[in-house]
């Protein structure tokens, strides 16, 4: 623990929810245009050897912005290509276990929908959390309801770790989500399903 996190947002990728016209590295280019400086590659339905060049190439674009690149649930795939970390969710290796295959210098953040989960991911040994979905949004429906901002601001209260807050923020609801104490944003759809990714970037808060 005690990595230093200073980006205020978490891009997290989704090819599947790309805008016409973009591929995920090139709507990736344009996040990072616009002011994204960390990038979750989060492609769960890709095997190992489908995701390793993929990586690769989101390791070298990412190195050109100074940027971010974690990898979700793959240890693996993190020390092939020399990835910042990993994003761990509910089925990947334990943190703790996945903090001594990476050493203390990467970082490792956790899904967490409960400040149980939280408290949980700090035990063990995690840098930061994304918590939510905060709001409705189709991506996270599996999840059940909305948290919503009381929770938020409850997790935040109680958590020592940075908390990222995940599910349906827009520009319009930012400011409401970073004054219950969140650390940044985590996004999806909001950037990839954009026709122009690069000005929705510049559209949120990145200061």
């Amino acid at each position: 623990m005690g990595n230093l996190i200073d980006f205020p947002i978490y891009l997290i990728t989704d090819r599947k929810q790309i805008a016409d016209g973009y591929t995920l590295l090139s709507a990736t280019e344009a996040a990072l245009r616009g002011g994204v400086r960390a990038v979750q590659l989060r492609e769960k339905d890709l095997t190992a050897a489908e995701l390793l060049p993929l990586a690769r190439k989101m390791r070298s674009l990412t190195n050109d912005y100074n940027a971010l690149l974690l990898i979700n649930d793959r240890v693996d795939i993190v020390l092939s290509v020399g990835a910042d970390g990993v994003h761990l969710g509910g089925h990947s290796l334990p943190v703790d276990v996945s903090r001594n295959l990476l050493g203390p210098e990467r970082l490792i953040g956790v899904s967490t929908h409960s400040r149980d989960e939280i408290r949980s991911a700090a035990q063990l040994g995690a840098d930061f959390v994304t918590f939510g979905p905060v709001y409705s949004t189709p991506s996270k429906a599996a999840y059940g309801a909305p948290q919503g901002l009381e929770a938020l601001q409850a997790a935040c209260r109680a958590s020592s770790l940075p908390i990222f807050a995940l599910g349906g923020i827009k520009p319009g609801n930012q400011a409401e989500v970073l004054a219950t104490g969140a650390s940044g944003i985590a996004l999806i759809s909001a950037i990839f399903t954009n026709s122009d990714p690069e000005s929705a970037t510049r559209k949120f808060c990145l200061s």
